[in-house]
């Protein structure tokens, strides 16, 4: 029983963690003077009048992946590393804006890194449609990553290049939440959630 109950707040604190980045990000683009989501990395967000929203908000989201990993540390322990490496690594982009030059890169290869290569995990665990489709997710996120890190942008810019890394991560992470959420919800405290 109390399983299930970790499931389900794990599924919650990830969603919230997700949608409180997505909306917030949103808003410190609209706040940030002629910011341009083709030309201005994600991260420059974190720097002027902007910085309170995004940094709070991307080291709160980093907060929450960890909380979510460590929730589900017994449906899969190398899940619960990688949620806490993201997480680690999301705090660590609020906690050293870009202006602090190579540990903010660092921070941000780890969100980056883990983020994308979770679904994989979740796949392994779970053996549905929609875990293959979060996997489909992190694959355009490592394939964009890969030419990301290689300075090849792709006619995207580079904010463009980024955010076709940081997007489809935040997707998948919304549907596993929104998945935990249903699957482990009180109807199914019955003992016959199977995952």
């Amino acid at each position: 029983m109390d399983s299930y109950r970790n499931l389900k707040v794990a599924g919650l604190i990830l969603f919230l963690g997700v949608a409180q980045f997505i909306l917030l990000m949103l808003l410190a683009e609209f706040l940030y003077p002629h910011y341009s989501v083709s030309s201005n990395f994600i991260s420059d967000l974190g720097v002027g009048k902007t910085a309170i929203i995004f940094n709070s908000s991307i080291i709160l989201f980093g907060v929450f992946l960890a909380c979510t990993g460590a929730l589900l540390r017994r449906f899969s322990p190398v899940l619960f590393i990688v949620l806490l490496l993201a997480g680690v690594g999301a705090a660590g982009v609020g906690l050293f804006p870009e202006t602090t030059g190579t540990p903010h890169l660092l921070f941000s290869l780890l969100v980056f890194l883990m983020g994308s290569i979770a679904p994989y995990i979740i796949l392994n665990r779970v053996r549905n449609s929609l875990a293959v489709a979060w996997s489909v997710l992190g694959t355009i996120a490592l394939f964009f990553l890969v030419f990301y890190m290689f300075d090849v942008h792709l006619g995207l810019g580079a904010g463009g290049m980024e955010r076709m890394i940081v997007y489809p991560d935040l997707i998948w992470a919304l549907g596993f939440g929104g998945w935990l959420m249903g699957k482990f919800s009180d109807k199914t405290r019955s003992g016959k959630a199977a995952v």
